[in-house]
């Protein structure tokens, strides 16, 4: 077990803090559990709150072109109130929900280049410290799985994934920023379009998918994009041929020209029209809860995919390096410690 000594707000002799998660993935809306264990210090202190801080690596799209940040999507307090004796170890468990609309980090157990870490911040005496970052690995709820294992049988490739700060308008999304998926097109759509571009948004009753075609131009006119998006159930998993419905969805998005235009009049926001929503902690508060729309019910049971069945997981394993991913999270956000400020 390797402490982090908090070093910075605390000063030297303050206690150190340890995040473990438990092993293995999490699917959205599933739960996240793991302990916080502290050792103390020099001497006896006073632990006002432990808190958890989920974290994502985003890009924002501006006039001066692109940036990159960090964007708290959800804050849990998992413990505090108590007193650390000197050198005393002590350990906090926490069971927390990750929202709905959490990234998908991962596909077949191989990472698709999406970094998300959790964060642990310690308060003590009135000074706040950002002492632990473990990397956060998120699943695919089944029917993203499903959804992603058809493309793959029909023909797509992967290509690249991403989160997007900004809103898609006229769907629930409920996070700052949403993830594209970008898809190489299967061989009977490469005449149509240059890739595919597909956005989860699941809620606890189901899933939008939003399919995004960057479409080629003829000799005559030049490309356009073309949009759609499709509401399935969780329940839906085993109930429907998923490689005809989602060619359906593809042939009615390369048909479709004029129903939602391009990004700019679908409705996604400009990342800066408030200069304290991008990078700053207190611009992300915790009121993104699963089960915010008042739905209960949770996903179904899905089916098991095995790894490599899709042509999707051929492209994740040749383009990416688990150990690389892991390395990135701790370069990145180790980097955007000191920015932002935190607001009571």
């Amino acid at each position: 077990m390797v402490f982090k000594r908090l070093l910075g707000a605390m000063g030297a002799g303050g206690p150190s803090v340890d995040t473990v998660l438990d092993g293995g993935a999490v699917a959205p809306g599933g739960i996240l559990s793991g302990q916080v264990h502290l050792q103390g210090g020099s001497a006896d202190v006073e632990i006002e709150h432990i808190g958890l801080d989920l974290i994502a690596r985003v890009e924002a799209e501006h006039e001066d072109g692109e940036s990159e940040g960090a964007v708290v999507f959800e804050r849990f307090t998992v413990g505090g109130g108590f007193r650390l004796a000197e050198e005393e170890r002590y350990s906090v468990p926490f069971r927390v929900s990750l929202p709905w609309e959490t990234p998908v980090s991962e596909l077949y157990g191989q990472p698709l280049g999406i970094v998300l870490g959790v964060r642990t911040e310690l308060a003590v005496a009135g000074a706040r410290d950002k002492g632990d970052l473990d990397p956060l690995a998120v699943r695919p709820l089944p029917v993203q799985e499903a959804v992603l294992e058809a493309l793959g049988q029909l023909g797509f490739g992967f290509k690249s994934a991403d989160l997007e700060y900004g809103h898609i308008g006229g769907t629930g999304q409920q996070l700052p920023f949403y993830q594209e998926i970008e898809l190489t097109p299967a061989p009977q759509y490469a005449h149509v379009v240059n890739e595919i571009e597909l956005t989860f948004l699941a809620t606890p009753a189901g899933m939008e998918i939003v399919l995004e075609a960057d479409k080629r131009g003829g000799l005559f006119e030049s490309g356009q994009d073309a949009l759609t998006r499709f509401t399935v159930g969780h329940h839906d998993v085993g109930a429907r041929d998923w490689n005809s419905e989602v060619d359906a969805w593809i042939r009615q998005l390369v048909e479709h020209r004029a129903s939602y235009g391009s990004h700019a009049t679908y409705g996604h926001a400009d990342p800066y029209a408030a200069a304290s929503a991008y990078g700053h902690h207190s611009a992300h508060g915790s009121g993104h809860e699963p089960g915010h729309e008042g739905h209960r019910s949770g996903p179904g049971v899905g089916t098991a995919v095995a790894a490599g069945a899709a042509g999707l997981a051929v492209g994740v394993v040749g383009g990416l390096v688990a150990a690389e991913v892991v390395d990135e999270v701790g370069d990145f956000f180790e980097g955007d410690d000191d920015e932002g400020g935190e607001e009571d």
